[in-house]
C-alpha cells in the first residue's frame, strides 16, 4: 500500500527595518514592527487559518485517516503568538486529533547547522521545548533549515535522538534512485531519511493554478492517478511544501482548498493512506543507506546551500555573525539573546544573493530590498551596533582582536570614503600648482615639521664635511691608476678566445705604462 506524508513549513522571519550607519550606536532597535505585523496578519487570513480550518474538517469528514506534519520556527510562533493568537489556538484544536505531528528545527530557522554545531544543537532544544509548551509534544523527527542536509548534520541529529530526518530527493544524490522510498544515514545507521518528491510537491505549490501548464488544470483524482499509477515498489511520496500555498502563493479562488478537500476520497479509492513521519519511520524498513558529502536543501536548481552562502557578502555576514556565539552563550540578557535569534534567520542572507534567471527572479521576488547589495548594507549596519551591546558585556575583552577587526570590516564602506578624502586632502597640502599647471611639491613644509627651530644651524657644519668629498679628489685619480688593472682584466679576457696568444699580449701593457709616465 501507498502512502503519502504531507508536511507543511511555516516561517516568517522579523524583518528588519532601514538602519542606517549614523544609527550604530544610537538606536538598538532593528525591527520593523509595522511591516512584520501587516505580513503575518496578511498571510495568517488569507492561508494560515483557513487552512487550519480545512485540515480541521478534513480529519473530522475522514474518521482521523488524513494526517499531516507541521514544521513551525520558533521565531515564527513567536510573531503568530503575538499578531495572530488565534491562530495558535487553531493550532491546539488540530493537535488535539492526534493526526497532526510537529516536527523539529532550528529556533531561529537558522545556518547553524552549516557554521556553529554548538548553536545549532542548542537551537533545536529550544525548538522543541516550545513546540511541547504550546502543543504537548515532543518531536520525534528532525527537519533542518530548507531542508539542509548532509552526513555531518546527520550525524547530530542521530546523537539528540531523533528517529528520522527529512530532506530533499536532488537528483545529483539520488542519481538513478527515487526518492519515494524510506532510507537510513550512511553517517548514522539508525536514523531514517525521508526525502521530498520535488516535482509531485511543486505541481501544487507552484504549478497548481498556472494555465500555461500542460497539466492544467489540476485536479484530486488526476493528481491521486499519478501516485496511484507509480511503480508498486515505491511506497513512500513526501509532498514538502509552504503552507502559504493555500490561499496565498495559490489563491482560494483557484479552487486549492477544494481539491485539498478531495484528496482523501480519491486516495481511499486507489488504497493509498495518510501517514505521519514518525509512522513512516517506525512501520517501514529502509531500503539502503543514503551517502551525502556536500550539503544539499531544496532551493533553486542546484539544491546546495548558494542560496544562502553562495557569495562574497554572504559569506562575511555569516562568519562574522557565528564568529559571536561562544560570547553569546554568556550572556543572559534577554534582549541580546533574542535579538541573537532573530539576526540569524536565514532569510536576511538568502536577500543577499546574486544569482540571475530564474533562481534570481525567485530571490528578489520574496527580498524587500531594492538589491543584495543593500540588504547587506542594511544587515551589517544592525550587525556593528549589535556587536557593541555584546562588547560592553566583556569589559575586560574590549581590545578583542576578533571584535575590533569585525567592526572595522562592517563599517568599511563609509570608512573607506572618509579615508580617501582624507588621503586626497593630504596630496592637496603637499602639492602646489604653479602658473603653467605643472605641479611642483613645497619647500616651505618641511621647516615646519621641525619640533625645534633653534637646532637649524646645525646642518651648517654638515656642509663642511661637504668639502672633505672634494679634498678626496686627488685620490680620484688613483682610481685612474687603478683603471690599468682594469684593462689587464679586458686582456685576461681576450685570451680566453685565443688560448695560444697568452704570452704575446701581455707584454703590451708594459710598453703603454712607459707612454702614460
Amino acid at each position: 500500500m501507498k502512502s503519502i506524508c504531507f508536511y507543511f513549513q511555516i516561517h516568517q522571519p522579523f524583518r528588519l527595518k532601514t538602519y542606517r550607519f549614523f544609527d550604530i550606536g544610537n538606536d538598538h532597535y532593528y525591527y520593523d514592527d509595522f511591516a512584520n505585523d501587516d505580513i503575518i496578519t496578511r498571510i495568517a487570513q488569507r492561508s494560515y487559518l483557513p487552512a487550519n480550518e480545512m485540515l480541521l474538517d478534513m480529519i473530522k469528514a475522514n474518521g482521523k485517516k488524513f494526517k499531516v506534519a507541521f514544521s513551525i520556527s520558533g521565531t515564527a510562533l513567536e510573531q503568530l503568538e503575538q499578531y495572530v493568537p488565534e491562530f495558535i489556538d487553531s493550532m491546539k484544536d488540530l493537535a488535539d486529533t492526534g493526526c497532526v505531528e510537529f516536527l523539529s528545527e532550528t529556533y531561529a530557522h537558522s545556518l547553524s547547522s552549516l557554521v556553529d554545531p554548538e548553536e545549532f544543537i542548542a537551537q533545536v532544544k529550544a525548538h522543541d521545548e516550545k513546540i511541547y509548551q504550546l502543543f504537548g509534544q515532543r518531536p520525534k523527527v528532525f527537519r533542518n533549515t530548507e531542508l539542509i542536509y548532509n552526513d555531518d548534520i546527520a550525524a547530530m541529529v542521530a546523537s539528540m535522538g531523533f528517529k528520522g530526518a527529512i530532506t530533499d530527493g536532488a537528483k545529483h544524490i539520488l542519481g538513478w534512485k527515487s526518492p519515494n522510498y524510506l532510507y537510513k544515514a550512511a553517517s548514522a545507521p539508525k536514523l531514517r531519511l525521508l526525502l521530498k518528491n520535488s516535482k509531485l510537491s511543486d505541481d501544487i505549490s507552484f504549478r497548481f493554478s498556472n494555465p500555461e501548464w500542460a497539466a492544467y488544470p489540476l485536479t484530486a483524482d488526476k493528481y491521486i492517478n499519478w501516485i496511484a499509477t507509480l511503480p508498486d515498489e515505491e511506497m513512500l511520496i513526501n509532498l514538502f511544501m509552504n503552507y502559504e500555498t493555500f490561499g496565498e502563493l495559490q489563491p482560494r479562488e483557484s479552487g486549492i482548498f477544494e481539491f485539498m478537500k478531495a484528496l482523501p476520497r480519491f486516495a481511499a479509492e486507489h488504497g493509498i493512506e495518510f501517514m505521519t513521519p514518525s509512522e513512516v519511520v517506525s512501520k517501514m524498513k529502509p531500503v539502503s543507506e543514503l551517502s551525502v558529502m556536500h550539503p544539499i536543501s531544496w532551493a533553486d536548481e542546484a539544491r546546495d546551500t548558494s542560496a544562502w552562502m553562495g557569495n562574497i557578502l554572504q559569506e562575511e555576514a555569516v562568519n562574522k555573525l557565528y564568529c559571536l556565539g561562544e560570547r553569546i552563550r554568556l550572556i543572559q540578557d534577554k534582549r541580546i539573546r533574542q535579538d541573537w535569534n532573530y539576526l540569524q534567520a536565514s532569510d536576511h542572507f538568502y536577500y543577499m544573493c546574486t544569482k540571475h534567471s530564474s533562481d534570481g527572479s525567485v530571490h528578489s521576488h520574496y527580498s524587500p530590498y531594492d538589491s543584495p547589495y543593500a540588504a547587506f548594507t542594511n544587515y551589517m549596519n544592525v550587525l556593528s551596533d549589535f556587536l557593541i551591546r555584546v562588547r560592553e558585556q566583556f569589559p575586560e575583552e574590549i581590545e578583542n582582536e576578533e571584535l575590533n577587526a569585525l567592526l572595522l570590516t562592517i563599517r568599511n564602506q563609509e570608512h573607506e570614503i572618509e579615508e580617501l578624502n582624507r588621503e586626497v586632502e593630504l596630496l592637496r597640502k603637499n602639492i602646489v600648482m604653479d602658473t603653467t599647471g605643472d605641479f611642483v611639491p613645497k619647500v616651505e613644509e618641511e621647516p615646519k615639521e621641525e619640533p625645534k627651530p633653534t637646532e637649524k644651524p646645525e646642518p651648517k657644519p654638515k656642509k663642511a664635511p661637504a668639502k672633505k668629498p672634494a679634498e678626496k679628489k686627488t685620490p680620484a685619480k688613483k682610481p685612474a691608476e687603478k683603471k690599468a688593472p682594469a684593462k689587464k682584466l679586458a686582456e685576461k679576457k681576450a685570451p680566453v678566445k685565443k688560448a695560444t696568444e697568452k704570452k704575446a699580449p701581455a707584454k703590451k701593457p708594459a710598453a703603454k705604462k712607459t707612454t702614460k709616465k
